[in-house]
């Protein structure tokens, strides 16, 4: 699996440029759009023709399958106008760092499990659900990026990332089904693009702390007896033999051994094979 996630990313890497470029602007426009013709025409004709209707795609409007995340109504105008701007600057920084075509194919897959997972148990599509995906992602890639809560108030990403997960939890146990998993199956693209990496939204100092407190402890060995013939025996003792390190600072010299919880790298732009602690990977003089 690993080997396999390598070969997609690199695949991606290399045909990049390829796909819909600025796909969460016509997303977005698309959606403003008809929200705006619905709003001031009072007229429900693109809302009818867009929106998910499992009994109308059974009979052939299969458009309908990839239409729907082009309705959305955050309740007023202004929400939905700050929403939709704020989902379009998500997917632009995604697309930024990933590629037109990765970006693509995040998106395309939530939508198409959100398609089969509502044509197989009935329910209502909706893009809420898959731009749930979407802000995790961002939050999984820019942790540490602020966002304005009620437009004053700094909170970091991974915070409401958090929050996010707390209330698929909720949903999970409060919805009837197949209402309930519908959070759950819009995050798959989520997990199958990201692994392990997920747990990059939580902060550092967090995982650090979990492996103290769930590190298994070393077990002391016993000091061996080593006997030679007319000689008497020679005691030697593993605990006092000084173990050898297989990471070690180049800047302040500490090691794996002398600090077990302490993160090594190993610099790329310095000429040679030279290791750093997480102090230091980005603050040291490069060797050339």
């Amino acid at each position: 699996m690993k080997n396999l996630r390598k070969r997609f990313d690199v695949f991606c890497y290399r045909n990049r440029n390829k796909g819909i470029p600025n796909l969460m602007l016509y997303i977005s426009l698309g959606a403003g759009l008809t929200y705006l013709f619905t709003l001031f025409g009072n007229n429900t004709l693109l809302y009818s023709i867009f929106y998910f209707d499992r009994a109308l795609i059974l009979q052939g409007q299969i458009w309908r399958l990839f239409t729907y995340p082009l309705v959305y109504d955050a309740g007023n105008i202004l929400l939905t106008a700050i929403t939709l701007l704020c989902y379009y600057s998500l997917g632009r920084a995604m697309e930024n760092l990933w590629g037109t075509l990765k970006f693509n194919l995040f998106y395309l897959t939530g939508v198409v499990m959100m398609d089969v997972y509502c044509l197989i148990f009935g329910g209502q599509a909706d893009v809420s659900y898959l731009n749930m995906s979407l802000f995790l992602s961002y939050a999984t890639l820019y942790p540490d990026a602020h966002f304005l809560l009620l437009f004053i108030i700094p909170v970091k990403a991974w915070i409401f990332a958090l929050l996010d997960l707390v209330l698929v939890v909720v949903g999970l146990v409060t919805y009837p089904f197949p209402y309930n998993l519908f959070s759950v199956v819009s995050l798959a693209n989520y997990f199958l693009f990201f692994g392990k990496d997920v747990v990059n939204v939580i902060p550092l100092s967090w995982r650090i702390n979990a492996r103290k407190l769930f590190k298994r402890k070393p077990r002391q060995q016993k000091s061996k007896v080593v006997p030679f013939p007319g000689a008497g025996s020679y005691q030697a003792s593993t605990a006092t033999a000084k173990a050898p390190y297989t990471h070690r600072c180049t800047v302040c010299g500490r090691t794996d051994v002398s600090d077990p919880d302490l993160e090594f790298r190993y610099c790329s732009r310095c000429k040679g094979y030279y290791c750093y602690c997480i102090d230091h990977i980005n603050n040291h003089v490069h060797i050339q």
